[in-house]
């Protein structure tokens, strides 16, 4: 017997390859390669978990109400129109399932969350990336790769893996352009390091007032709850109508939900959260041009860094920090060979960031 046989669009898919967590002869290596919070998460949320760990025999709130209620007070919206995710990546998945057949085409700019070309292809479709303008969403391209078979478009405002952001005029400029029958997802999973930006909307606007938009969040990043799987998505009620008929119960866990509640309450985690990654960037930006290598400007937790001059150089000084037990990510997976991402630390762990990084220089 051969074994049951795949469908051919999934075996061409590239498995999503995700950044180290370990490095050989460190036992507690520092990890800078997936943007999440330094800081860890809120203690309100932390005594949430732990308070519903004592009833995790019990299935959840499949519909999650008390969490969307607590969304749509913080956020001012309609908690009939926000629906729940394991992540944003499972409202990602959710939305190409159901928009997207074969022979239909997703559009992306040129560097993209991977997670979404994994989606849209599952779901049989195409995928075109736009090109990019010096590492930055360029509108444009992007109208000029919509086609007729064109069903999704993805943008990520501020992008990963740059870091970068466009205006939310661009955003309505690309919106107002679209066919009606286009769907367009603006993913904001890091919208709260770039509110104070000027010209920076994360696209609610948008979604609050047209049929077409879906505006994704998530906890893991702010809120320090990766490892919980929570996030969200608003969008018109037609939308989540269709979303809702194939997302499958209890995708959000109790412990999951009552931590994502307090941690919206939790003013002083978010505080402390957003003073340290505002430092933390520019103290980034700034150790990295020492390293001759160009960051790209940051609206994330995160700084991003190229080395145009020698495109070899960013991946000989990922390895090199991995002999000092420091973990920051190669982009060589998002076709950005030439360039490395940082997360923003601890002020210690940037210390050792720092003296790791000089290590290597010295050594030159």
């Amino acid at each position: 017997m051969s074994g049951p046989i795949a469908k051919d669009t999934i075996l061409a898919i590239k498995p999503y390859v995700p950044g180290k967590a370990k490095v050989p002869g460190f036992a507690a290596p520092l990890k800078l390669s997936a943007n999440e919070n330094a800081l860890g998460c809120s203690p309100a949320a932390r005594a949430a978990y732990l308070e519903a760990a004592t009833s995790i025999h019990r299935y959840p709130d499949s519909r999650a109400a008390a969490l969307r209620s607590a969304i749509a007070r913080r956020h001012d919206l309609d908690p009939d129109r926000i629906i729940l995710g394991a992540g944003s990546d499972e409202i990602f998945s959710l939305v190409c399932q159901s928009y997207l057949s074969p022979g239909d085409t997703m559009v992306q700019p040129q560097f993209a969350f991977a997670a979404w070309a994994i989606a849209a292809r599952a779901a049989g479709a195409k995928v075109t990336s736009a090109t990019e303008s010096n590492y930055c969403v360029d509108v444009d391209a992007l109208l000029e790769a919509i086609s007729p078979s064109t069903r999704v478009v993805f943008l990520a405002n501020p992008a990963n893996p740059t870091g970068t952001l466009i205006p939310f005029c661009d955003i309505e400029r690309l919106h107002g352009a679209l066919p009606d029958n286009v769907v367009l997802v603006l993913d904001a999973a890091y919208a709260e390091f770039a509110e104070n930006v000027p010209g920076y909307e994360d696209g609610m606007r948008l979604a609050r007032t047209t049929p077409n938009v879906i505006v994704t969040r998530t906890f893991s990043k702010l809120h320090g709850l990766a490892a919980l799987r929570i996030g969200w998505g608003y969008a018109a009620k037609p939308v989540i109508d269709v979303l809702e008929r194939i997302r499958l119960p209890f995708n959000a866990s109790a412990p999951a939900q009552a931590s994502a509640i307090a941690a919206l309450g939790d003013e002083d985690f978010i505080e402390r959260s957003l003073v340290l990654v505002k430092a933390g960037r520019e103290q980034l930006a700034a150790l990295l041009v020492k390293a001759g290598l160009e960051p790209l400007p940051s609206a994330a937790n995160f700084v991003t860094a190229l080395s145009r001059r020698d495109p070899a150089a960013a991946q000989q000084i990922v390895s090199g920090l991995e002999s000092h037990g420091v973990i920051v990510r190669g982009l060589a997976n998002y076709d950005m060979g030439n360039a490395l991402r940082v997360s923003v630390g601890t002020q210690e762990e940037m210390l050792i960031f720092e003296q790791a990084l000089s290590s290597l220089q010295l050594a030159r």
